[in-house]
């Protein structure tokens, strides 16, 4: 019988836990060993019903270092080859797909995306890298049902968000807003897990998906709305950025309250408390039922 497994290959978002730059309070006790506080890569996972056909959701920048940490998904005895069968895309931020071109080296797989996504790939020329006779791309609708290697069933959903960073200042005419950010459901044997790195907002249509799931795997990214701010690390707020908080009113903490499934922050910025265990941030979380991802947390269902 299938067993749906998700083993998360990143939990952080963009630039990871030590962000190369960065020396905010996390990141410094990350770089010192701080037991309080591990180093994790850009937020990345693998679903399989087989434990044998490996799908990638979003391809990190650090996809590479997450393959070879995980057992699962390196190669078998033969010469070459591998067990990642497809990737599914959610957006086109560079975390998102730049570890795309790590698996340059001859491998075939199919790309799945949103027609949006497979476009902002098509524009860039050094995605060519990846040999159109073996990558191939799949377009995949919202709400369509998609199917995957190995009885895995999944489906890409709306999601508020925003355009990818590079592309803010395209024309909003050349945008398809809709089709740009998404979350993603994945389904075997029953079972239902849900991934969403970035929202910018819940909608009653997103919670009502997120109440019959069994894991949610939703956007942490920031504590608070000002977090960049107050720790000086930029001046854009949470929300401009295309996160809904997780702390106050209107944030995920409370929009998400009652939810039965287990519920898991992932997508982590290096400047969120949570990262911090024993923090005030941390325990009011866990006091809620949230989890904090880390990478290498394996959930089978």
């Amino acid at each position: 019988m299938a067993r749906l497994t998700a083993i998360v290959l990143g939990s952080a978002a963009g630039g990871g836990v030590p962000q190369w730059n960065c020396s905010c309070p996390v990141c410094r006790l990350a770089r010192i060993g701080d037991a309080r506080v591990c180093s994790r890569t850009q937020s990345s996972l693998a679903v399989a019903a087989d434990r044998e056909n490996w799908i990638l959701i979003n391809a990190s920048p650090d996809a590479g270092q997450q393959i070879r940490q995980s057992k699962a998904l390196q190669p078998g005895s033969a010469v070459r080859g591998s067990p990642v069968k497809a990737v599914v895309l959610t957006g086109a931020e560079i975390d998102q797909i730049a570890g795309l071109l790590t698996l340059r080296e001859g491998e075939p797989f199919t790309i799945h995306a949103t027609p949006a996504v497979l476009a902002a790939l098509g524009e860039n020329p050094i995605f060519n890298a990846l040999a159109p006779g073996l990558v191939v791309r799949s377009g995949a609708g919202l709400s369509a049902p998609l199917y995957l290697p190995g009885g895995l069933q999944a489906e890409l959903f709306s999601v508020p968000g925003k355009a990818p960073l590079y592309r803010e200042n395209v024309p909003p005419a050349q945008i398809d807003s809709e089709d740009t950010n998404a979350g993603i459901e994945v389904c075997a044997g029953g079972a239902r897990v849900i991934y969403i790195p970035a929202a910018g907002a819940i909608t009653a249509a997103m919670r009502e998906r997120l109440a019959r799931a069994d894991v949610v795997l939703f956007d942490g990214t920031f504590f608070r709305d000002d977090e960049m701010e107050r720790t000086r690390t930029g001046t854009k707020t949470a929300l401009r950025m295309g996160h809904l908080p997780i702390a106050g009113e209107q944030g995920s903490l409370a929009a998400l309250h009652g939810i039965a499934a287990r519920r898991i922050y992932i997508h982590l910025n290096n400047t969120n408390p949570v990262l911090v265990q024993g923090s005030a941030e941390r325990s009011e979380v866990e006091r809620e039922g949230w989890e904090i991802a880390e990478d290498g947390m394996e959930i089978v269902l």
